[in-house]
């Protein structure tokens, strides 16, 4: 069971080619494929399992001002129902500029929602995510 202040999302044993191949949508899953190339690429990491739905890419411990903390992975994404999300946990605001290039999409606090990669452009979406993952391994040294 889960403690109180325990991430709800945590490193598992689970496959990431079964998860990629159980994607239903053939688009979202080629395009879900190409995004793990990507990221294996920049990160140099092999991907494990975050959760059922995460495929991440490294990972850090961090610690809240309010004394909770935790691990996550430093870069990732998930093929959800209505949109490609990578986790850019640096957040956008250095990115701004390379967010009016990228081409189609959507925001959250730490989301970029890509409905199909064909609607941005590549190379901007791969320097977004190799910006991400400088400012993780400067901010949460190996």
């Amino acid at each position: 069971m889960r403690q109180k202040n325990q991430n709800k999302i945590i490193a598992t044993n689970n496959d990431v080619q079964a998860y990629l191949n159980s994607i239903e949508d053939i688009q979202k899953r080629q395009d879900s494929i190409k995004l793990d190339q990507i990221l294996r690429q920049i990160t140099k990491e092999d991907p494990i399992m975050w959760g059922k739905t995460i495929i991440g890419y490294g990972s850090y411990h961090y610690v809240y001002d309010s004394g909770r903390e935790g691990d996550m992975c430093r870069a990732g994404f998930s093929a959800r129902k209505n949109a490609l999300t990578v986790y850019c946990i640096s957040g956008f605001a250095q990115q701004e500029e390379l967010l009016h290039q990228l081409g189609k999409h959507k925001l959250g606090k730490s989301c970029l929602y890509i409905k199909k990669l064909s609607d941005i452009d590549m190379d901007i979406l791969t320097q977004i995510i190799q910006n991400d993952w400088d400012y993780m391994n400067q901010k949460y040294p190996l």
